[in-house]
């Protein structure tokens, strides 16, 4: 079986380059991109099985890629974490609302990411 592909969203090349050694170390296939507009352009070719995404970045926050994301049918049911420093209500319902489906605050633990993707693509 091939290993499950995560697409990484995120302006910080430090955090992109983390979270691709966090998750190859797990058995996970990584894609990134730097920004929303980068991701949409990635998805055109790529089929990730999760989709991980801050939200302020330029060019196309994440909250726009959610929206974008959504508005496609063959995405509709594509999981989508954010993984932000951002943690204010305001800006999970938003998210929420948008179609993300779960939440993680900046800086994450690799067992609690790996946990979470596990559990959104089951």
């Amino acid at each position: 079986m091939t290993n499950p592909i995560v697409m990484t969203v995120d302006d910080s090349r430090t955090i992109l380059m983390l979270l691709d050694r966090t998750l190859r170390q797990r058995g996970f296939d990584v894609v990134q991109a730097e920004d929303g507009v980068a991701a949409l352009e990635r998805l055109e070719t790529e089929r990730p099985h999760v989709l991980i995404t801050d939200i302020n970045m330029p060019r196309l926050d994440g909250f726009g890629l959610i929206e974008q994301v959504r508005a496609q049918d063959h995405f509709r049911a594509l999981p989508i974490l954010v993984l932000t420093t951002e943690a204010t209500p305001e800006k999970r319902a938003r998210a929420r609302a948008g179609g993300a489906t779960g939440w993680i605050v900046k800086p994450f633990e690799a067992d609690k990411l790996e946990a979470a993707i596990r559990r959104v693509i089951a």
